[in-house]
């Protein structure tokens, strides 16, 4: 038995919180480099702001249940169809 359509399609939010974790880690990169994304003056500032950008949204994206593979995104939504999730 073979699918032939995608039944499984990929949930938006975790689209959003994988965005919002590899921005803040370019962020986090770029400030260990040297280099100012975030239009502040104050160094210490700077360096707190985006290591505090960064926990959170490493936090948000580990804490979430991602449903990367196939076979994990048909499940869920096997689970929603079902009423079970």
């Amino acid at each position: 038995m073979s699918e032939s359509k995608n039944t499984a399609p990929f949930d938006k939010i975790m689209l959003v919180r994988t965005a919002v974790l590899f921005l803040a880690w370019i962020n986090q990169y770029l400030v260990m480099k040297g280099y100012s994304p975030l239009p502040f003056d104050n160094e210490e500032f700077e360096v707190g702001v985006s290591a505090l950008i960064t926990f959170v949204a490493s936090i948000w994206a580990w804490w979430k249940n991602n449903d990367i593979r196939f076979k994990t995104r048909r499940n869920t939504q096997y689970l929603k169809d079902k009423g079970l999730k």
